[in-house]
C-alpha cells in the first residue's frame, strides 16, 4: 500500500486516498472520536448559504460534506484528485456530481461559484497556498473561501496530550480498522507539520482575501477559516 511523505507529490497522495478510500470516512470518525458531524455542521454554517448558491467543494473525497452542503440548499460541485475517493462516494449514492480536479489549477472560469472550501484537504496539496489562490479565483466577488482544517490546540496540555494521540493511539486504531495503517502515519505527521491558525490566516491575506477570521474547534484541534472575495481584485 502506498503512502505519501511530507513533499506530498501529488501522484503520490492520490494514490494513497485511492487506497484507503473505503474505510476512510468510518476511520475519520472513529479517530475525530465523533467529533466530525460537528465539525461539518459548523463548516456548513460558515459558509452562510442562500438556496441555490453554486458552491465548490474542494478535496470533497467521497462526498459527505457534499452531501451536507446540499441538504443545506447549495448547489454543490464536489470535486477530487483521488478517482477512488470519488468512485467510492458514487458507490454510496452521494447526491452530488463529481468531478475530478487539481486544486493547485482548478479547471473552472474565474468568478464561477458563490463559495468555495475544503475540509481537511489543504494540507495535503503541494502548494497549498496555490490552491487557496484558485479558490479565491473561481468564486465571485463578495463570495466566500472556507477552508475547515486540522490546527494547533490553543492549550499546551491539550497540545501535548493532542500530539501523543496522533503518534501513538492514531496508528494503533489504524491497524485495526484502516487498510493501510502506514497512510494514517503520514496524515498524522502531515497534521503536526500544518501552520496554526495565525498563520492560515496570512495566507487568506496573501491571496487578496478580506474580511478573514477564524474560529477554533474542540479547543483549537480544529479551525474554520472564512474570508472574501473583495469586490476588486
Amino acid at each position: 500500500m502506498s503512502r505519501a511523505d511530507l513533499e506530498k507529490q501529488p501522484y503520490d497522495v492520490a494514490t494513497m486516498f485511492d487506497g484507503i478510500a473505503k474505510r476512510y470516512d468510518l476511520m475519520n470518525h472513529l479517530a475525530a472520536l465523533g467529533q466530525v458531524g460537528m465539525w461539518r455542521e459548523k463548516m456548513v454554517e460558515s459558509l452562510e448559504l442562500e438556496a441555490g448558491d453554486q458552491v465548490l467543494d474542494l478535496a470533497a473525497g467521497t462526498g459527505t460534506s457534499s452531501a451536507a452542503i446540499a441538504h443545506a440548499g447549495g448547489a454543490v460541485l464536489a470535486a477530487d484528485f483521488s478517482l477512488g475517493m470519488m468512485t467510492e462516494g458514487r458507490r454510496r449514492g452521494a447526491p452530488v456530481p463529481f468531478v475530478g480536479a487539481d486544486a493547485q489549477q482548478l479547471p473552472f472560469a474565474d468568478d464561477s461559484f458563490d463559495a468555495a472550501v475544503i475540509s481537511f484537504g489543504l494540507r495535503n496539496v503541494q502548494q497549498p497556498r496555490q490552491a487557496l489562490a484558485e479558490m479565491a479565483r473561481v468564486v465571485r466577488p463578495g463570495g466566500r473561501v472556507v477552508v475547515c482544517e486540522f490546527s494547533t490546540p490553543t492549550t499546551a496540555l491539550v497540545r501535548t496530550v493532542y500530539e501523543r494521540y496522533l503518534l501513538r493511539a492514531l496508528p494503533a486504531v489504524a491497524r485495526r480498522v484502516a487498510t493501510s495503517a502506514d497512510a494514517y502515519d503520514y496524515l498524522a505527521e502531515s497534521i503536526l507539520e500544518w501552520p496554526d491558525q495565525e498563520a492560515l490566516r496570512e495566507w487568506f491575506l496573501g491571496v487578496g482575501l478580506q474580511q478573514v477570521q477564524y474560529r477554533n474547534l474542540t479547543g483549537g484541534i480544529v479551525a474554520l477559516h472564512r474570508g472574501v472575495v473583495p469586490a476588486t481584485r
